[in-house]
């Protein structure tokens, strides 16, 4: 494969990779808590020989997770709980502790409050938190603090990481923190609230058009540029 060839398939895969995180965005416009992705290219530069002109190619190796925050709904649910401002729930995973935006919680046959998959959500000091099964009214208040009947039970931990970018994205709605993770002391929580996806719909779907289009395109000109080899072949060939 000559360089034209290298040049276009690097750029096909970049864009493959985009279209790739577009339809999971639009997949997940409904999700509770879910942050949007998006693909940063790069590109490499080399110089060939000092004939030749230098070769660039696109490289999209990096993915980037948009954390503006979505729109607050309200469900009514003692448990449904969503965050205004910088901070995360901190939950208890198989692979060690995860941050989360989605705030639908439920309790467990142990009265543990987890998450719909069944992982726990954690205080401030990494326990978990439990909800006694005959409990009565469930009051949380703006600071995390769980209360049944007005007794202070225990205190939901909101946290942020020390560098947002430092994350990196697990399953579904889980971020996995990379450095320190320090208490968001900004942050503010909503009973009977869940934070919506911060996916646009008509911006993703216009920019799943623009990446189908130039994929096409750059699937035009590799067709082209395989049919110019092919015919040199057969050219010299004879």
């Amino acid at each position: 494969m000559d360089n034209a060839g290298y040049t276009g398939l690097t750029r096909q895969s970049g864009l493959l990779r985009e279209l790739q995180l577009l339809a999971n965005n639009m997949a997940n416009v409904s999700t509770t808590g879910f942050r949007r992705e998006g693909v940063l290219f790069s590109e490499f530069v080399r110089r060939l020989d000092p004939i030749e002109s230098p070769l660039s190619m696109a490289a999209a190796n990096a993915r980037q997770t948009f954390l503006t925050q979505g729109t607050l709904t309200q469900t009514g649910g003692a448990l449904d709980l969503a965050i205004e401002g910088d901070g995360y729930f901190q939950v208890e995973t198989p692979q060690g502790e995860r941050l989360t935006r989605a705030g639908h919680f439920q309790t467990n046959a142990e009265g543990e409050m987890v998450t719909p998959d069944g992982y726990p959500l954690l205080d401030l000091g990494g326990a978990r938190i439990f909800v006694p099964a005959d409990a009565g009214v469930v009051a949380i208040a703006r600071d995390g603090t769980l209360s049944v009947d007005g007794a202070p039970l225990a205190q939901i931990g909101l946290v942020r990481p020390a560098d947002p970018t430092e994350m990196r994205r697990a399953a579904g709605v889980l971020l996995e923190p990379v450095g320190d993770v320090l208490p968001a002391e900004q942050a503010v929580v909503y009973q009977g609230f869940l934070e919506e996806s911060n996916v646009n719909p008509i911006t993703e779907m216009a920019r799943l058009v623009a990446v189908q289009r130039a994929y096409e395109l750059g699937q035009s000109f590799m067709d082209r540029e395989d049919e110019r080899i092919r015919n040199v072949v057969q050219t010299l060939g004879r």
